[in-house]
């Protein structure tokens, strides 16, 4: 194809692209039916991944729940019986150590089945400035809330490319898109994340496996009890998220094949302003709002969780 022509096609399809956009945010898409699909979320046993594990039980889906916690799990498979899951199996498993990942995969497939809808939402969080951060806890830090993401999509997405149908889910952060004091860690394990998550978007495309979706999700701080402590400046225009709200829009997102969720809204806006102004502007904007110095009153969840 010669250069006129390829030109004229990419901008047909640019612009029809960008007025597909603007249509979806007036009239949404249909949603997905997820109803048998098979499920997996890593850290269901508490907060979003229990809410996410609750949600699509009621829709119909087979749910298979994660954990390093027998406790949270065993609460977990009650609540999504209660809401109607027909088939729900929990499995103990630390998403910090890959040859776990891949022995309870296996488990998994041989008595569930191929998993249709990956959740990559274990997380952890230090809290403490990058240099009192001791080493273990950062490795353990990269290893659950990016590592193990690696070794989730080798155990499930060769059967998804098979069949040429399935929906991989990053749980990921609005730390991924900025960085933040005393986030060094968090903020470097969710950008690795959110990149990870897109290469494979690209790889898909590549290989023409049109049935593979990816859902990057990217909100600001979650009310979980993960970020306890934390405040925001301003929480009419930052709020701290109900998990609630947060599960509805994350599945939302997956049945209407929503390559990115960004939670609240603003967070979209901030995003482009950060690509284009002066460094010192977005300080000003970030000191503004309250995130140059939001985790210093961070406490985190009590040791127990």
């Amino acid at each position: 194809m010669n250069f006129f022509l390829e030109t004229l096609k990419f901008i047909v399809l640019l612009i029809y692209y960008l007025l597909e956009s603007l249509v979806f945010l007036v009239v949404p898409g249909r949603k997905k039916n997820v109803s048998g699909e098979i499920v997996l979320i890593t850290g269901a046993g508490s907060g979003l991944g229990r809410l996410l594990a609750i949600k699509f039980a009621s829709l119909g889906a087979t749910v298979v729940l994660w954990d390093i916690n027998q406790e949270g799990l065993n609460y977990t498979v009650k609540l999504a019986r209660e809401n109607g899951a027909g088939r729900v199996h929990s499995y103990i498993c630390d998403c910090s150590k890959r040859q776990d990942i891949y022995r309870v995969a296996d488990q998994v497939k041989k008595e569930v089945g191929d998993v249709s809808i990956l959740i990559n939402n274990a997380g952890i969080v230090i809290g403490k400035r990058f240099l009192d951060s001791p080493d273990p806890l950062i490795e353990k830090t990269m290893e659950v809330n990016t590592m193990a993401h690696f070794w989730t999509y080798k155990a499930f997405l060769p059967a998804m490319i098979a069949a040429n149908h399935g929906h991989l889910v990053s749980i990921a952060s609005c730390a991924g898109l900025c960085g933040g004091s005393q986030a060094s860690d968090y903020c470097a394990s969710k950008f690795a994340a959110i990149g990870f998550a897109e290469s494979i978007d690209m790889e898909m495309k590549v290989l023409r496996k049109t049935g593979v979706k990816t859902t990057t999700v990217c909100p600001f701080f979650i009310n979980t009890g993960m970020f306890d402590g934390v405040k925001s400046k301003w929480p009419h225009v930052l709020p701290f998220l109900d998990p609630a709200y947060v599960a509805d829009r994350v599945i939302s997102a997956v049945r209407q094949n929503q390559e990115m969720l960004m939670i609240p809204r603003i967070i979209y806006f901030l995003f482009y302003l950060k690509t284009f102004l002066p460094v010192k502007a977005a300080v000003l904007i970030l000191d503004y709002l309250g995130c140059l110095d939001v985790m210093s009153t961070f406490k985190g969840r009590p040791k127990k969780e």
